[in-house]
């Protein structure tokens, strides 16, 4: 049996198939497990998999219509099953799956926007429910190939290799940081495509979270970020002030998690790194708006959701529109009335 596994849609999105992937590979022993990505991150992420067999990188957004669909063809007829990663509900994905033209075109059948988004392309469904994770809906697509229903579900998967915590060793050394300090992880980035960027608390809050920080608990903040972040990293960086806050800069994506397995608790938007922060078993406090903790919450890893909760939530739901608001008197109030002392009053449970 053949299988690609097409996760195009983001690193946290891969990293939530893991699960899936790992039950998988022991039902399916035999079988090749390859993947589809489009993310650096993605891709660092399934090579370093001893479930998967190959892993197939092509950034689509950039190569441009020709090249992406000579990528595509390459791949006709090359496998038995496409398993499409939940969520991805783009029709771009479901036409990819198409015209690799496996036999079984395994996807989530979408509550929203399914038709424009040709998910009627994909001929093995299963259907979307807004009360699952993420995570449970990859293993019932996952159920689909191996005929079974899971009601076991293990972590998400991120090994470290040597490498990875040679690394670690060599940021700790140079910053100066050692066991003995009380390391708490921010992130203050996330998506910004399809305006997810609403979904950021914002910076001057995270410099305030990490003052209260600071002075109550004598803790050293580590800044996390992808490249694209550099400027918000620097600053919360010196907004917090140098002396106690350390912008964290790697050269991949399993870098940046050797440093955050060291951190006490992780702060973080509803982001890829949330998810690493869940995989690497570490405490999360996720500072949650528009989106449906259903879907997100950190996986298999203690956590605290720091929300408003107000009536107007969730409003987010995964389809291919941009995030909107439908408040008349504040837009986004979920995320910008979220104060300081809340998101803190969540941390000291950790502490």
């Amino acid at each position: 049996m053949k299988i690609l596994i097409i996760a195009l849609s983001g690193i946290g999105d891969a990293l939530m198939f893991t699960p899936a992937l790992d039950l998988l590979r022991k039902d399916l022993p035999d079988a090749q497990i390859d993947a589809l990505v489009m993310y650096g991150g993605a891709r660092d992420l399934y090579e370093r998999l001893s479930q998967i067999n190959r892993v197939h990188y092509f950034n689509f957004m950039h190569e441009g219509y020709y090249n992406s669909l000579k990528f595509v063809l390459s791949l006709r007829k090359k496998y038995d099953s496409t398993i499409t990663v939940y969520p991805a509900n783009r029709r771009e994905y479901n036409i990819i799956s198409f015209f690799i033209g496996a036999e079984n075109r395994i996807a989530v059948r979408y509550l929203r926007k399914d038709i424009s988004s040709f998910g009627f392309l994909n001929n093995r469904p299963i259907y979307e429910n807004d009360a699952f994770h993420n995570v449970e809906e990859n293993v019932k697509l996952a159920g689909i190939l191996t005929n079974r229903i899971y009601t076991e579900i293990g972590p998400m998967l991120f090994p470290l290799t040597e490498e990875d915590l040679n690394y670690q060793s060599e940021f700790f050394n140079s910053n100066n940081l050692d066991s003995d300090n009380l390391l708490i992880g921010f992130h203050a980035g996330c998506s910004t495509l399809k305006n997810h960027i609403k979904r950021r608390w914002a910076p001057e809050k995270f410099i305030e979270l990490g003052k209260i920080l600071v002075k109550e608990n004598n803790a050293k903040i580590l800044i996390f970020g992808g490249p694209d972040e550099e400027n918000l990293k620097l600053s919360i960086t010196e907004g917090i002030g140098n002396k106690n806050a350390v912008s964290v800069k790697s050269l991949n994506l399993a870098q940046s998690a050797a440093i955050m397995s060291q951190v006490k608790v992780f702060v973080t938007n509803d982001s890829s790194l949330m998810h690493v922060a869940a995989a690497l078993n570490k405490n999360v406090v996720a500072i949650i708006g528009p989106t449906n903790t259903n879907y997100i919450r950190p996986w298999h890893t203690a956590y605290q959701i720091a929300s408003l909760n107000l009536e107007c939530s969730p409003c987010f739901y995964y389809s291919p529109k941009p995030l909107t608001c439908s408040r008349n008197d504040i837009q986004f109030k979920c995320i910008k009335e979220l104060e300081a002392e809340q998101v803190y009053n969540k941390v000291k449970y950790y502490l």
